[in-house]
């Protein structure tokens, strides 16, 4: 577990639990909106198992006051070039409680993670057009310059 002090506010960064669901849910539900794009529950109920399994996918949460107020989802998978690799897949931090650190925490902590597991990188993606996010990433992180494309498999 880690902890971030800022401004007064404690927050401690620690794998998700399960009597988080419901608090995650609601994270989830906002993040996947912000991407606009619509899941069954079920999808949310198979991602829930998998986190708290840490089945191929692991997830940490950022709690103030023992409240769950943002979380973090990644894997690890082998590249052509590389034996490992971190994918941060997905990252969210509750409207309220933005502009404290706590995102730049998760991503320090998930880097932990990586350099635990033997991970020879750490990367993620966003949309071009999340000025708030990228502002963020720019100062701790490279963009190297990618662009990605989804061709259709159906």
């Amino acid at each position: 577990m880690a902890k971030i002090t800022n401004e007064q506010i404690v927050i401690e960064i620690a794998p998700l639990k399960a009597n988080d669901r419901s608090r995650w849910n609601v994270l989830a539900r906002s993040y996947k909106a912000f991407y606009e794009t619509e899941l069954p529950d079920k999808s949310y109920d198979e991602v829930w198992e998998c986190l708290l399994n840490e089945d191929e996918i692991f997830g940490l949460g950022a709690y103030l006051q023992g409240n769950l107020i943002g979380f973090t989802h990644f894997l690890f998978h082998r590249t052509i070039w590389m034996e490992k690799a971190c994918y941060l897949q997905d990252l969210f931090v509750d409207e309220t409680a933005r502009g404290h650190g706590v995102a730049r925490g998760l991503i320090k902590q998930v880097a932990e993670y990586a350099c635990e597991h033997q991970a020879s990188k750490l990367y993620w993606q966003t949309r071009e057009d999340n000025t708030t996010a990228r502002a963020l990433y720019d100062k701790i992180a490279h963009h190297k310059g990618f662009i990605r494309y989804d061709y259709p498999l159906n």
